[in-house]
């Protein structure tokens, strides 16, 4: 695993705004950054930013790296970031077996179906590979959401407010299974709601980076 790390990033709104200037930070494997601010200080940019999908109106200079590879010319597709959002966007037309294959990288057949039994065991959701993700519960979904990002592989990952739209009691127990499941990998999070923020994490506040 390599440490991802942002240098001198600055990021300006059409309007000439700046939501952030020379941000340098560096995210070791195993390790938690949390992103705080206010709505509109720049937080879901910089993920934006960091997977190469940053509206080109909005001015950028800095750098991006996962380890000693500079990520900011590299294709989306092939920055190797996990990202999981507030929606868990799962494919309406697959079936939960399928959204996960759809994640996962080589192997045989035999192989990727093995891999999938695995990791829906793993998240408490064994045998359900055949079910519509309409028919299941916002905490199954969540975690289907959060197997099919791991599944690709990631060198890092991204969470934008993933657990915003949980109920009480299952943000505990996603929050949970999320930090266990991204145990060795840097990962940064964004978030408002202070409770999401784990024991271990480093917090960084954008709102006074204007």
């Amino acid at each position: 695993m390599y440490p991802l790390r942002v240098d001198n990033l600055s990021l300006q709104l059409p309007d000439g705004t700046m939501l952030c200037q020379q941000l340098s930070f560096e995210i070791a494997p195993g390790e938690i950054l949390v992103l705080m601010g206010p709505s509109g200080s720049g937080k879901s940019t910089i993920l934006s930013w960091l997977t190469g999908t940053l509206n080109k109106r909005i001015r950028a200079t800095g750098e991006v790296w996962l380890g000693e590879t500079c990520l900011n010319h590299v294709a989306v597709e092939k920055r190797k970031l996990g990202l999981m959002l507030q929606q868990d966007y799962l494919f309406p037309h697959m079936s939960v077996g399928q959204n996960l294959k759809f994640g996962l990288r080589g192997g045989s057949k035999s192989e990727r179906e093995s891999r999938v039994s695995a990791s829906l065991k793993s998240a408490g959701l064994e045998g359900l590979q055949d079910r519509d993700p309409a028919t299941l519960s916002g905490g199954q979904r969540a975690r289907v959401s959060l197997l099919r990002t791991l599944l690709s592989e990631p060198c890092a990952l991204l969470l934008d407010e993933p657990f915003s739209r949980l109920d009480v009691t299952l943000r505990g127990q996603i929050r949970d299974f999320t930090w266990h499941s991204a145990s060795r990998l840097p990962t940064l999070l964004v978030t408002h709601d202070e409770a999401d923020v784990p024991a271990n994490a480093s917090i960084l506040d954008l709102s006074g980076l204007r």
